[in-house]
């Protein structure tokens, strides 16, 4: 098995010019087959309450869910950096929330490291949970809640024109000691700027591109597994979802010709 992940190896990739791979995963089966394919951190983000368990928000996760979460994640994954979100609240509530939020998703959780929404909007807590020796992912950039406020000017638009904030923002959030950045929405004129102007890499996932340090995506959306895969048309790497279906649809036929079904 090669190496595993360190907050200074990804450090060191930037330095090198590698690409970073990050993942979003939620369970212990999906953890172990991203592991084996060797990418570099393994996210688990609290669109997990959305994607897994039907809830309408990730203001809805609670603190409790993230920590089952990234427990099973922890579980499945041997090599890579395992990250988890500090879901809606702790950060919301104060520093000290925010910090006792943060050890217990590391002691509890297996965490390698905690990724931080809105962390631009928080340096004290970014702070707070550095100095604690807990490493920080720290979120910035344009969400679709922070766009609306914006009227009709498109999210590339508002990217480009908004670059010398986020250059300020990512400063910020490197002096306040976090390790990466998760530049949301970064765009091809601010991420690149973004990119240059720190030291510590920046990753992206909604609306990034080749021009920052590595992608992350989520599993789920990158192999088709969500159910709306059956019907739209976006490219993905696979479809699961029809797989899965087209399975279950003759297992079922099995069934009821009182044919001997497959496997154990």
């Amino acid at each position: 098995m090669k190496s595993k992940v360190t907050v200074a190896a990804l450090q060191q990739m930037k330095r090198d010019g590698r690409k970073i791979v990050g993942v979003v995963v939620y369970d212990y089966q999906m953890a172990q087959i991203v592991d084996r394919a060797g990418v570099d951190i393994v996210s688990v983000g609290d669109s997990v309450g959305v994607n897994m368990w039907g809830q309408a928000s990730e203001l809805e996760v609670t603190l409790d869910q993230m920590l089952l979460a990234c427990r099973a994640v922890r579980r499945g994954v041997a090599r890579a950096l395992v990250s988890c979100d500090v879901p809606y609240g702790p950060l919301q509530q104060g520093t000290d929330a925010a910090l006792r939020a943060a050890t217990m998703l590391v002691e509890g959780g297996g965490a390698d490291m905690l990724k931080l929404d809105a962390a631009a909007e928080f340096p004290d807590a970014v702070r707070a949970i550095a100095r604690a020796g807990i490493p920080v992912w720290a979120q910035f950039g344009i969400t679709p809640h922070t766009a609306t406020k914006y009227g009709s000017t498109s999210i590339p638009e508002l990217a480009a024109a908004s670059k010398d904030e986020f250059v300020a923002e990512a400063t910020l959030l490197e002096k306040s000691g976090a390790s990466l950045l998760d530049f949301t929405n970064s765009g091809p004129v601010a991420g690149p700027a973004v990119t240059r102007a720190v030291a510590i890499p920046v990753i992206g996932g909604l609306g990034g591109g080749p021009w920052l340090d590595g992608r992350v995506r989520a599993v789920m959306g990158a192999i088709g597994y969500l159910a709306a895969a059956l019907d739209d048309t976006t490219e993905r790497y696979a479809n699961v979802a029809r797989v899965a279906l087209d399975a279950v649809t003759t297992y079922a036929a099995d069934v009821r010709e009182g044919r001997q079904i497959r496997g154990r």
